[in-house]
């Protein structure tokens, strides 16, 4: 073997809950996990200000600040965390390889994927802002809707996912505007009927989120555009949400891993196993209903352990 290569015995791709949870798992297994953290360091997590639903922080936690602690248990277990993209992988045999930068090559007895799934966002100069240097924007209506309990938000999007999130924070909301840029839905009929059927949600069709209002640090309304007629009115609002889908980070897997129709990974029910030996999945990655922090750190706690048995199994 060349000196370049590094053989691990278990590779973590990625970060987040997901991630750090294997990791934790693996380390304390003895499996001297190596994880890269990936694109995005700690996942979309910090891009969340206040994550209020996971268990163990009573008074609340910043994401970021979240990432960080599970950052440090993962290395306190003596987890190798490494800065690093994972740009190509090769899955054809017993060992699984996997380029880092398009440079370095390791060699994993077992790998856990823990990619997650990026959420899609307009690309509004003004929701960029409100996403990562204030507050009221969010593409996880279970995640925030609670701090928008008594107010009046909107939500962009008109799929089964955005009438969901809209009937969820129209339980907690005094009114949510919902924004559908054509003159129809392209949820399923029944969803379709759920929201119209909802008192304090407004639909707005053929309209566009056209500029988030704020005053630097907060949000306060919206500028929306109708795109038949042009016009554009204002409406205030204390939240954002934009709820037109993830697009799961799986493509380097395509050639190996078997993937539903949408993108994410498919497993084994009941387990973290993919259609390779070895090659386990955690998180967002393979998970396109709940997407929640601490389903995905539930599923890396699952990956670790699977990939523990896959060994143990491979020495008997």
């Amino acid at each position: 073997m060349s000196d370049t290569i590094e053989h691990v015995k278990c590779l973590i791709i990625g970060s987040g809950p997901a991630g750090y949870t294997a990791a934790i798992y693996a380390s304390r297994a003895n499996l001297n996990p190596v994880m890269y953290q990936g694109m995005q360091p700690g996942g979309q997590l910090t891009t969340t200000t206040e994550v209020d639903n996971f268990p163990g922080y009573p008074e609340g936690i910043s994401g970021p600040e979240m990432m960080v602690q599970l950052e440090a248990q993962a290395k306190r277990f003596g987890t190798d965390v490494r800065y690093g993209l994972v740009t190509k992988v090769d899955f054809t045999g017993p060992i699984h390889k996997a380029w880092i930068d398009n440079e370095k090559e390791i060699h994993a007895d077992t790998v856990v994927i823990s990619t997650g799934a990026s959420a899609r966002y307009l690309g509004l100069e003004s929701e960029q802002h409100y996403l990562k240097n204030g507050g009221g924007v969010s593409a996880c209506a279970v995640c925030d809707g609670f701090f928008y309990k008594g107010q009046d938000v909107l939500i962009v999007g008109a799929g089964d996912s955005a009438c969901e999130e809209a009937s969820y924070l129209a339980n907690l909301c005094t009114k949510v505007t919902m924004l559908v840029r054509r003159d129809e839905f392209r949820a399923s009929r029944i969803m379709k009927k759920r929201v119209e059927n909802i008192e304090n949600i407004e639909i707005l069709y053929n309209s566009e989120l056209h500029e988030v209002l704020g005053d630097g640090n907060v949000v306060t309304g919206a500028k929306i555009r109708n795109n038949k007629t042009e016009e554009i009115t204002e409406i205030a609002v204390t939240g954002a949400f934009i709820a037109i889908g993830h697009t799961p980070n799986t493509e380097i897997f395509k050639p190996y891993i078997e993937l539903h129709d949408n993108g994410y990974i498919k497993n084994i029910p009941g387990t973290s196993k993919t259609n390779v030996d070895g090659v386990f999945v955690s998180g967002d990655a393979a998970d396109h209903v709940y997407k929640q922090a601490v389903t995905a750190a539930g599923t890396g706690c699952m990956a670790a352990l699977d990939a523990e048995r896959y060994l143990a199994a491979r020495e008997d």
